[in-house]
């Protein structure tokens, strides 16, 4: 529909990347704002994790009843990632499908109805040709014919690592930081996307169009939520994080010696465990912290 309008591969391309995140864009403020209303709840979580530090079974109850409360799915925000892997999957075999090439090299396109100007524009061709790109090839495989045919495809790749990378960083500018995640996972976490786009250069070119236009999207859809959620001090982002600055001066009180935060939910299961291997070993004697009567031997003096 959209290439009988256009007569452009990349336009057609781009503009279904559009209708996608039209789509998705009310799950993603939803899941925006369901976010925010647990970062609000930080505070709250780390008080019932001290209380319930060795009752497993009663901190769940406890969160799940402080869930209920604010009425707060904890789930919600993992919907929108999960509803793009079905879209990717689909895009990928679509792209393959309707430039799959037999083995004399001429394009025979599937999932598309004959009489369609998309199908007549691709079958018996050999290319998928729009701006001055074969859509129909990787761009690895471009550098691996010609450094200098490659070199367009591998700059298309670049500039979608520079989207990723900026998009990244509005949301890291805006988003608060786990109080239990370390630095370098927060580096990993923001440097994750641009290595995803990395990876796009092994996919066909079309696919790469298709994410190079989501990514231009969704730095608007960021803006926006910038926008409609962090602006005023009273804001439902500024609230938020505020209660992350709360929960991690909790997690730093909490925390091991030298103010270093306790590590997270792992380094205290660890913690746990090795003080019941420690209380087995000793069989029901004093622990460490525990004074010992020791009776001196016979004709030596007491110590002091």
């Amino acid at each position: 529909l959209f290439y009988s309008i256009t007569h452009n591969y990349i336009v057609a391309i781009s503009l279904i990347a559009f209708v996608v995140m039209l789509v998705t864009a009310p799950l993603v403020l939803k899941s925006t704002k369901g976010m925010l209303e647990m970062q609000k709840l930080q505070p709250e979580l780390r008080k019932l994790q001290q209380q319930h530090r060795g009752d497993r079974q009663k901190l769940n109850e406890e969160m799940m009843k402080l869930y209920q409360e604010h009425r707060v799915n904890p789930l919600a925000s993992c919907f929108p990632l999960l509803l793009q892997m079905p879209v990717f999957i689909i895009m990928f075999r679509v792209l393959h499908g309707i430039s799959d090439k037999g083995p004399d090299g001429i394009i025979n396109p599937r999932y598309l109805s004959s009489s369609s100007e998309l199908f007549k524009a691709l079958d018996g061709g050999t290319k998928m040709m729009a701006w001055g790109l074969d859509l129909a090839v990787r761009p690895t495989e471009m550098f691996a014919e010609s450094f200098g045919k490659g070199i367009v495809y591998g700059l298309l790749v670049a500039v979608l690592g520079v989207l990723y990378w900026v998009q990244q960083r509005m949301v890291a500018s805006r988003a608060a930081v786990s109080p239990t995640m370390s630095a370098g996972q927060q580096k990993m976490m923001q440097y994750l996307p641009v290595a995803f786009a990395a990876f796009m250069g092994f996919y066909l070119t079309g696919l790469v169009v298709y994410y190079f236009a989501q990514a231009v999207f969704r730095i608007g859809l960021n803006y926006y939520i910038t926008h409609r959620f962090y602006k005023g001090e009273h804001s439902l982002g500024r609230q938020a994080q505020a209660a992350s600055e709360r929960a991690k001066e909790l997690h730093k009180d909490s925390g091991d010696k030298g103010g270093k935060p306790a590590g997270g939910m792992f380094a205290q299961a660890r913690k746990e465990l090795a003080a019941q291997k420690q209380q087995a070993a000793q069989g029901g004697k004093p622990g460490a912290g525990q004074s010992k009567r020791v009776t001196p031997p016979k004709n030596k003096p007491t110590n002091t």
